[in-house]
């Protein structure tokens, strides 16, 4: 017998989310007028008031635009899928980093702003995954892609120290081609990697790197990446916005 469970979000909230569903995957697309604020009302048994409430949530996050005189209109889009493995191999040689390459293809402009580089003791599992021994450190390359001019991905990405001492890597500037570019030329060329997907709430951190409205989750991806003999040689903590990027994997049966 399944039990008693009550939905203990305010009314605007629950019509914000029933109307946030509609416009990421893609029932109510970009440029779409939404009902009437009386249609709401009639549709969701709510005042006035509550429907306001729930635009104005989504207006906060970017989806919808009100037009005085007209109404309002969805200016999202869909959740824009992300392909991990397309970034993984190392750019060509006079290639720029394949976030760039990438969004090039969509007819989007990519871009990185490099936030820190330092040597520093990593999380626990981020330690635990590069095999360090306890109180080891790796070095930290904090950076935020954009998409746009948007931001779109704060990404904390964690070396071994015996692979970065004495390579671009340790400089406070950008890679050329990116570190997957650089990890081949040492001779550590990546080979696979393996995600472990969560939907989180944003630390302060997050929420001020991706600009993210009042309450909206992130989307974070703790990934590995693996060289020969199954060497990891990055460890990375990706947060994303999670109402305007999905992931997407292609798998293969054995």
């Amino acid at each position: 017998m399944a039990r008693a469970f009550k939905d203990n979000r305010s009314a605007h909230q629950k019509i914000a989310a029933g109307l946030r569903r509609r416009i990421t995957r893609g029932d109510l697309p970009p440029g779409a007028q939404l009902p009437s604020t009386p249609a709401l009302m009639e549709e969701y048994d709510v005042a006035g008031t509550t429907v306001q409430k729930a635009l104005a949530m989504l207006k906060e996050e970017g989806l919808l635009l009100g037009q005085p005189g007209k109404g309002v209109f969805v200016k999202g889009s869909t959740q824009q899928a992300i392909s991990p493995e397309v970034y993984m191999p190392p750019a060509a040689v006079g290639e720029p980093y394949r976030w760039i390459s990438e969004a090039e293809k969509r007819s989007q402009r990519g871009s990185s702003k490099l936030l820190k580089v330092g040597v520093v003791p990593p999380p626990h599992e981020v330690a635990k995954a590069l095999g360090l021994d306890e109180g080891g450190q790796a070095l930290l390359r904090k950076q935020v892609l954009f998409l746009d001019e948007e931001p779109a991905e704060l990404t904390r990405s964690y070396y071994p120290l015996e692979l970065a001492e004495g390579t671009a890597m340790m400089e406070q500037r950008k890679i050329r081609g990116g570190s997957p570019t650089l990890l081949t030329e040492l001779g550590y060329p990546p080979r696979h990697l393996v995600d472990e997907v969560s939907s989180e709430i944003p630390t302060e951190d997050e929420a001020l790197a991706l600009e993210l409205p009042k309450d909206m989750p992130v989307l974070l991806t703790f990934r590995t990446v693996y060289s020969d003999h199954e060497r990891p040689i990055e460890v990375s903590l990706l947060a994303k916005a999670a109402h305007k990027y999905r992931m997407r994997y292609r798998l293969r049966t054995p």
